[in-house]
Formats: structure tokens, C-alpha cells, sequence
């Protein structure tokens, strides 16, 4: 009886240690998820630059105010000539405006002459037409004419009238050659016809200085 009990211990023994000696498997691991896209590290955001205030538009240059110059005309030769002219200078020459009054009716002659002196009573200080280039007399628009040749001026039966002209080639630079500045300007008691050498004017009823 004890014999069988001690094989029954030593089948034992021998089944326990083979049991022992098997190898034990590892639990599986878990299955790895795929990789999926990796996303770039976000830039940090970047600061917003302070508003740049718009520049303000730079002011126009003011236009260069023009030139004008006023006459007072002296009644001459015995008339009752009165009156003035507004000389401006402008891009291609100067504009004349003159007004007059205390005229007979009709058209009378009208001229910027060479000098700027009214003290004779009848006018002659203020010498001949004023004609820097040595031309002709002519009407306004002829070809050919004085520099100083402002046409005729048409008075009313009231004695009054007015005459706007531009003298083109005319300036009012005192130092010109062109210069109406430091000169006169002569009505006389006739109408100017155009004809040489002054256009048959007759005599000086009105003289006024141009001054710079």
C-alpha cells in the first residue's frame, strides 16, 4: 500500500514538472492603430501691424495771382475826357478793359504809346506809339501792327463807352522790352482807319500812365 502511494507521488511530481517546464506564451499585444496624418504645428498668429494713418493729399499750389494794373486818364486838349483802364497780363499778352466818359459820340482812336508822361496839355510828352519791333500801324488782328495799337474805342450818345482788347506779345514785366509798364495810353478825337504811319487819329483828347 505504501509502495503504491509513493508511485502515485512520483507520477505526480513528474506531471507537475513537465507542466512547469512548458513555456509560457506572452499575452499578445494589442494591435497598433495606422498612423494617420500629422498635422504641422500651428504658426503662432501673427500680430496685427498698427494701421498706417493714410497720408493727408498735399495741398494745391495756390495759382500765381495775376498782374493788373490800374490807369487814371487826364482829360487833354480842352475835352472832358474821363475815365480808366484795367490792364492784367495774362498767357499770351495783356487784357485791357477801358471805360470812358465825357467822350462826343462815335469811335476814337486808342493807342499805348512809347512814354509814361501825360504833362503836356495836349498829350505830345507821352510821345509816338509804342512799337519795339519797328512795325507798321495796323488795326487789331492785321498782321503787321504796333504793339501799342489798341483799335478804336465806340462812344455812346450818353459819352460813355468801354473797350476790352487783348494786345498779344504785350507784357507787364518792367524790365521787358514788351512792357506796356512806364508807358501811356492815348484816346484821341478821331477814329483810327488803319492808315499810316498812326491810323489819321487827329488829336489827344485823353492820356493815362500805366505804372508798374
Amino acid at each position: 500500500m505504501k509502495t503504491g502511494t509513493l508511485f502515485t507521488g512520483i507520477v505526480l511530481g513528474l506531471i507537475v514538472a513537465a507542466c512547469a517546464a512548458q513555456p509560457v506564451e506572452p499575452p499578445a499585444a494589442p494591435e497598433a492603430a495606422a498612423p494617420g496624418p500629422v498635422e504641422p504645428p500651428s504658426a503662432p498668429a501673427a500680430s496685427a501691424a498698427p494701421a498706417t494713418p493714410a497720408a493727408e493729399p498735399a495741398a494745391a499750389a495756390p495759382a500765381p495771382a495775376l498782374k493788373s494794373v490800374d490807369v487814371v486818364f487826364e482829360a487833354k486838349s480842352g475835352s472832358k475826357l474821363a475815365g480808366k483802364a484795367v490792364l492784367t497780363e495774362t498767357e499770351g499778352g495783356v487784357h485791357i478793359v477801358l471805360t470812358l466818359e465825357g467822350v462826343d459820340p462815335g469811335e476814337h482812336g486808342a493807342h499805348v504809346h512809347e512814354k509814361g508822361d501825360c504833362s503836356a496839355a495836349d498829350g505830345a510828352s507821352a510821345g509816338g506809339h509804342f512799337n519795339p519791333h519797328t512795325k507798321d500801324h495796323g488795326l487789331p488782328g492785321a498782321e503787321k501792327r504796333h504793339l501799342g495799337d489798341l483799335g478804336n474805342i465806340t462812344i455812346g450818345k450818353d459819352g460813355k463807352g468801354t473797350l476790352a482788347i487783348t494786345a498779344p506779345g504785350a507784357n507787364l514785366k518792367a524790365t521787358d522790352a514788351a512792357s506796356f509798364i512806364g508807358r501811356s495810353i492815348i484816346v484821341h478825337a478821331k477814329k483810327d482807319d488803319g492808315g499810316q504811319p498812326t491810323g489819321n487819329a487827329g488829336g489827344r483828347i485823353g492820356c493815362g500812365v500805366i505804372k508798374g
